[in-house]
């Protein structure tokens, strides 16, 4: 059984000391694939050197962990994108590192905090977008409290024929069964973190039984949300099976066939077949 971390932030100060030891336990648990998603351009150097470090590292029983990274900015970063942002990621893409970078973001809106105006905000996920499309590489979408702007700036580019058909994931997807069900129409995967394991956790559990086998992904989004009924304790991808384990009681499945769908359905998101 193998499962597939989509969304953790192993880049963060946070494993700083004891990363090793956190991937070792990854690959006990059975979580040999992490995306390392970036959160603005020296996030993204770093997610990049820490993925292209990492890759292939074995266990003792002659499994490998491989990681890869996105590159972007998060909409609490938009404030410091400047001008030249967009050509700044796109200089990161080397022949050297693009077979380690699989998607742009996180990007999208987050108006619960407001740490960058949302004007600005919203000029950066529309670069963004252009970029993602530019490059053919799937988005990692960040969206809190700007559900309607998001899907207004997301149809705007599809309108425009600059939306990928398979565009990518919505992050911690956080609203409501009858939005999951929009995004999933327009071709997004939907990313399901720890507080589906939480008590108050009604409608994130709604969206899961709703949604379709094969558009679900699961994600630790580390060192954050850590699942029930480790809450309290920084977060990490060996935690990935206790939020597989929730979703196969929603399903009504074994743990063993939701790794398996959710680790398929990571590949065909972040287009692994065509890199790896």
């Amino acid at each position: 059984m193998q499962w597939f971390d989509s969304h953790a932030h192993l880049q963060d100060r946070a494993f700083a000391s004891d990363l090793d030891a956190v991937l070792a336990r990854a690959l006990a648990a059975g979580v040999t694939r992490i995306i390392l998603p970036a959160s603005d351009h020296i996030d993204s150097q770093r997610a990049l050197s820490l993925a292209g470090r990492y890759r292939g590292q074995e266990n003792g029983s002659g499994g490998a962990i491989r990681l890869w990274t996105s590159i972007g900015c998060h909409p609490h970063e938009a404030s410091k994108y400047g001008p030249d942002g967009t050509e700044r990621l796109r200089r990161m893409i080397t022949p050297e590192s693009r077979p380690l970078i699989v998607a742009i973001g996180e990007t999208g809106l987050d108006y619960h905090y407001d740490h960058s105006p949302r004007h600005v905000q919203r000029e950066v996920f529309r670069q963004q977008l252009d970029l993602a499309y530019a490059l053919d590489l799937p988005l990692i979408i960040h969206e809190r409290e700007a559900t309607a702007d998001c899907l207004k700036i997301l149809r705007q580019q599809a309108d425009a024929g600059r939306l990928h058909e398979s565009p990518g994931v919505f992050h911690c997807f956080s609203g409501s069964p009858e939005t999951a069900a929009v995004v999933r129409k327009m071709g997004f995967f939907i990313g399901i973190d720890g507080p589906v394991t939480y008590k108050n956790a009604r409608k994130t559990l709604d969206v899961v039984r709703q949604c379709s086998t094969d558009r679900l992904l699961l994600e630790t989004d580390s060192p954050y949300l850590t699942p029930v009924p480790k809450r309290g304790q920084r977060n990490e991808p060996a935690n990935l099976p206790l939020i597989g384990q929730k979703v196969a009681e929603l399903w009504g499945m074994t743990q063993t066939e939701v790794a398996r769908l959710t680790f398929d359905n990571a590949c065909r998101a972040f287009r692994l077949a065509d890199i790896d």
